[in-house]
């Protein structure tokens, strides 16, 4: 068997974490690549070697070629692996490899040319009679000429693009000329090329997907499909193997078409072919990803195959060592994407620091993930946290499983869609499998309601009990004010009355606490009275506790101003004690208002001014997008509250900006 002895990984997070295991596996030496605010990111630990190449910029880091050879020459590696995203699909990061003499772990430049390329991509597919949907391509305004032939929707693509970046559908003429130049300089932005084209929207289709892998002996085989409909803002954030959509003879047309393409096109790795499949079960070409892809870990736990290790053996220059034949589904995976953002609001990202990071554990639950501990989400890259992946004899019983293990995910600090995804997880048309690509815009609402209904019905005097027992039994401490809070030293020892201030989401209340014996309390609220008794309480915050009878478990956590995080019943609320003085000026924003205070407008979000829309005495409308913020590679609209005139504007064009930060001013 042939293998290398050392490779770089041209990426950053979880996939590069994802790469070092296999080739750990495999006795190969590994050299990871970072840039300073990747400085504590666990790849880096993991890697046998790493090296900074930049600051923050990615057209100075994870995209500049000339840097990422520099270091692969100087550190000795016989080969590179690109993850995904990034430069996984440019053909001249893989000329500058050949050119190099180190052996790029993907498909040939030839292929990367044609298949990563959506345009070309598409004519390809035509000329081999896979079924595919029409679509244009050409500069701005031929896509404005052009899509009059089409009728609404369309679907706006980057012709690089991939991973749900560089999207867009539009349902009218007022849309069309913005949503091309936003989806080109997302383009521009991720993936170095801004070239777009323009396709008829499929609504509510499905979006089903082939793992192929290829050798560079002519050798093909698929590892069955993948089910990846759940999506927002055209990105996968659910996962599952097999599709619980197909019949046997879909299956087996759609792996064979996959396998067709991949033939056809001298395909030598691993790959993806991707499909939208409408409600009549017809299937229609959408994409080839030319790379490993994020879900991949449902396959891997389905068919029992390692993807990546057979990656790295098939660029090394071995035969494809897996046959069709052996090749078999078993049981059911589910993947879900754990974000660093607020659903609530539209999916805005939540970058900032975290209190807590607990990850769920378990029999058949893995975690694909770029941490190990509580840290600060960035927003200079995608907001995507981890990947939680679980498997199950059926679907019902990886449905009960993911389920579980999420609520068992815990992440103070910042906003996650945990509690998002345990709702779509445990819907009832989600279990009945009644999706569609569309059905996070059609019951995000819904979801929204219910998660606050759940807050509003649960009982205030639990978490507000839970952080009592918490404080009443532990020595934390406040880094900014330096004070001891432990409840002991504030109101003193051994009184028989002793009374606590607490405000839970914005509301007042006075706890009495009658009598203590060690693990029993008796607690007063508003003069009803709760008999408490603690069972223990952990280091990473987990307490366990009774209140007249029922059984809770939460976890607590704290920031350096006093504000506490409660865990009950998979809600965090926040909780604090008003009874001390600390310095809370600068809370975290809410980015529910979008950063407005007054005529003030704030940002939402730490990030990068990529476009401003007005200038200085500029009369606006409520509701017009005065500029917009890029952030964890997402372009985020900021828009007036309130017709008025442009005061003053406080920011440029590409200035790097913080939560809080003023933009400009309204009158």
């Amino acid at each position: 068997m042939k293998l290398f002895n050392k490779i770089l990984i041209a990426n950053r997070s979880e996939i590069a974490v994802r790469i070092i295991k296999s080739a750990k596996k495999l006795g190969i030496k590994t050299v990871s690549i970072y840039s300073e605010v990747d400085t504590d990111s666990l790849h880096i630990n993991l890697a046998d070697e790493a090296y900074c190449i930049g600051k923050i910029d990615l057209n100075e880091t994870y995209l500049n070629i000339d840097k990422i050879i520099a270091v692969a020459k100087k550190s000795n590696c016989d080969a590179i692996h690109p993850g995904y995203g990034f430069l996984s699909e440019n053909p001249l990061f893989v000329k500058a490899c050949e050119k190099a003499g180190i052996t790029f772990i993907g498909p040939s430049s030839d292929t990367l040319e044609i298949m990563g390329n959506k345009i070309k991509a598409r004519e390809f597919i035509k000329s081999i009679n896979v079924p595919i949907n029409e679509g244009i391509t050409g500069d701005t305004k031929e896509l404005l000429k052009a899509s009059k032939t089409i009728p609404f929707p369309l679907l706006i693509k980057a012709a690089a693009g991939g991973g749900g970046k560089g999207m867009r559908i539009v349902h009218n003429d007022n849309e069309l000329v913005e949503s091309i130049e936003s989806t080109q300089r997302e383009a521009k932005s991720y993936f170095g090329d801004e070239t777009v084209f323009i396709e008829k929207y499929i609504e509510e289709p499905r979006h089903i997907e082939v793992q192929i892998i290829g050798d560079n002996f002519g050798n093909v085989i698929h590892l069955f499909e993948r089910e990846c409909s759940i999506q927002r803002r055209y990105q996968k954030i659910i996962e599952e193997a097999p599709s619980p959509t197909l019949t046997d003879k879909v299956r087996k047309e759609m792996c064979n078409s996959a396998v067709k393409i991949a033939e056809k096109i001298k395909y030598n790795n691993a790959g993806t072919i991707e499909f939208l499949v409408d409600k009549d079960l017809n299937y229609y070409f959408l994409e080839m990803n030319t790379r490993i892809q994020v879900e991949h870990p449902v396959t891997e736990l389905t068919t029992g195959v390692d993807i990546v290790k057979e990656q790295i053996l098939i660029a090394a220059g071995n035969k494809l060592s897996l046959e069709q034949k052996n090749i078999n589904q078993n049981g059911h995976a589910i993947e879900c994407r754990v974000y660093a953002e607020d659903p609530a609001t539209n999916f805005l990202p939540s970058p900032g620091k975290m209190l807590l990071y607990k990850e769920p554990k378990g029999k058949n639950i893995r975690i694909d993930t770029g941490i190990d501990k509580n840290t600060e989400i960035k927003s200079f890259f995608d907001p995507m946290i981890s990947k939680l992946i679980v498997w199950g004899e059926d679907r019902n019983q990886a449905i009960k499983l993911m389920s579980d293990a999420l609520k068992d995910y815990i992440i103070h600090g910042i906003k996650t869609n945990i509690a998002y995804l345990i709702k779509v997880i445990n819907h009832k048309i989600f279990i009945k499998n009644n999706i569609s690509t569309k059905f996070c815009d059609e019951y995000t609402e819904t979801i929204i309601n219910d998660i606050n209904k759940d807050k509003k019905n649960t009982p205030s005097y639990i978490p507000t009990i839970a952080l009592l027992l918490y404080k009443l039994n532990t020595n934390s401490s406040n880094t900014a004010t330096n004070l001891d809070y432990n409840v002991w030293k504030i109101i003193g020892y051994w009184r028989d009355i002793m009374s606590a201030n607490i405000e839970l989401e914005e509301k007042s209340f006075e706890i009495k606490i009658n009598s203590i014996s060690k693990k029993f309390y008796e607690f007063e609220i508003s003069e009803e009275k709760f008999n408490c008794n603690l069972i223990s309480i952990d280091d990473n915050g987990k307490c366990k506790f009774i209140i007249n009878e029922n059984y809770y478990v939460s976890y607590i956590s704290e920031d350096e101003k006093g504000n506490s995080f409660v865990n009950i019943n998979d809600i965090i609320f926040k909780v604090k004690r008003t009874d001390i003085l600390s310095d809370d000026s600068t809370s975290p924003i809410s980015a529910e208002n979008l950063g407005e205070d007054g005529n003030k407008i704030k940002s939402p979000m730490p990030g990068k001014i990529i476009k401003i829309n007005v200038k200085k005495n500029e009369k606006v409308k409520k509701g017009e997008v005065l500029l917009v913020i890029e952030s964890m590679k997402m372009e985020n609209n900021i828009e007036s509250r309130i017709d008025g005139t442009v005061k003053e504007i406080k920011v440029s064009l590409n200035d790097m900006v913080t939560s809080e930060q003023e933009l400009l001013k309204l009158e």
